[in-house]
């Protein structure tokens, strides 16, 4: 694997490691050292133990895990979609299912920010634990907040990567004030064929430049809204656009690891929270959409050094491609957790008889999988107190 490519090791887990080595060396040496003593000497006393520190955002999350039955576990994995602008039926439509999260599409933004802010506000029950509250606002083509003139992608690749950072620095301003939290909005994809469809959208036209930018947006958004990179593997290397159809390339690992990798790495590097998988088949790696490939998680896991959260590109584009095989919502959502996703989401239609999808048959569907074997309950166990660690630390956030 080359150097570029190991996975990074945070200051945080290299200090506590280096604290348990040296424990371990200075037990050692006690053990090496001189004979014990045969009794204490009159008055003294044994050294009372350093307590173990405890982190009261992972005591809470345990302590909060706990207390929720299968189904609110479940629950607490979907990020779904509701339309309209009324704070008081999003929460309505939350609290109905227990979802972790809620994402904000053009139908969900009204015409200023202080009316965003007073829909946000609304839709969280309980202000210790927010709802994952996400959007799309890249910049440029995509970008949900009418208000948010700051340049996109197709500016901000010709510029120097500060520019970029300036960006998206103001731009998760705008989100934070709006009470949105998570960012669908850094492009880590990179092609330099105008062709394709995600051309605009990216941030280079080369590896080392979209990198740059890439690091330069995460840096900007961390402490004011949870960034997201998207959509791993990467889109640059087919013309086809996922809503339509399911891309497929020939790229091999090593062409994959050489030209479209090093976003994604300088990405996780800057602290990325959350990874989105599109719907892309690599097929020199896997058959499988990368959404639905154990492979592709474990290379985001072990090669690029990923302890995020993984969320799929909506599920719904896999049944737009009008593909047998991914007709059934609750089976494509089995098979993204049995990938490996931490959360999974659906751009849910005001009617579920639009797209077929039912979010309380979804769940039960789910819980059903986890009942018969399919999901572990240590899977759905660990991936719903990542959700609730990163819910909670929100609550607490700056």
């Amino acid at each position: 694997m080359p150097l570029s490519m190991r996975p990074r090791t945070s200051v945080r887990v290299i200090a506590i490691a280096v604290t348990v080595a040296l424990a371990g060396a200075l037990a050692a040496c006690g053990s090496q050292g001189a004979a014990p003593r045969a009794s204490h000497t009159r008055g003294s006393s044994t050294p009372t133990p350093t307590p173990t520190p405890v982190d009261p955002i992972a005591e809470y999350a345990d302590a909060r895990l706990a207390s929720m039955t299968l189904q609110q576990k479940v629950a607490s994995l979907l990020m779904l979609h509701a339309p309209g602008t009324d704070g008081a039926a999003l929460r309505a439509f939350v609290d109905q299912y227990g979802l972790g999260g809620l994402i904000l599409m053009g139908d969900n933004i009204p015409a200023s920010p202080d009316l965003l802010s007073q829909e946000t506000t609304a839709i969280s029950a309980d202000p210790e634990l927010p709802v994952l509250i996400a959007t799309d606002e890249e910049g440029g083509d995509v970008a949900r907040l009418g208000w948010d003139t700051l340049p996109g992608a197709d500016q901000l690749k010709n510029l120097p990567p500060a520019a970029t950072h300036d960006a998206f620095a103001t731009r998760a301003q705008l989100l934070q004030q709006a009470g949105i939290n998570v960012n669908f909005g850094i492009i880590a994809d990179t092609t330099s064929d105008p062709q394709s469809f995600i051309y605009d959208r990216v941030l280079g036209t080369d590896p080392a430049s979209a990198a740059d930018r890439v690091a330069a947006a995460v840096s900007a958004e961390h402490g004011t809204v949870m960034s997201t990179l998207k959509h791993f593997p990467g889109h640059g290397e087919t013309e086809a656009d996922s809503h339509l159809t399911v891309p497929t390339t020939a790229t091999s690992m090593d062409a994959w690891t050489t030209r479209d990798a090093p976003p994604f790495e300088a990405g996780v590097g800057a602290g990325a929270e959350l990874v989105m998988f599109g719907h892309l088949v690599y097929s020199a790696v896997d058959a499988q959409p990368a959404s639905l490939s154990s492979r592709w998680h474990q290379i985001l896991r072990d090669d690029l050094g990923f302890t995020g959260i993984a969320i799929t590109d909506d599920l719904r584009m896999l049944q737009d491609t009008g593909l047998a095989q991914y007709q059934n919502p609750s089976e494509n959502a089995v098979a993204a957790l049995q990938a490996g996703n931490t959360m999974l989401l659906f751009v849910t239609a005001a009617d579920p008889a639009q797209d077929g999808i039912d979010p309380g048959r979804l769940i039960a569907d789910i819980v059903s999988a986890v009942d018969n074997g399919r999901i572990s309950l240590q899977q759905i166990d660990t991936d719903a107190r990542k959700l609730l660690i990163a819910r909670r630390t929100l609550a607490h956030q700056g």
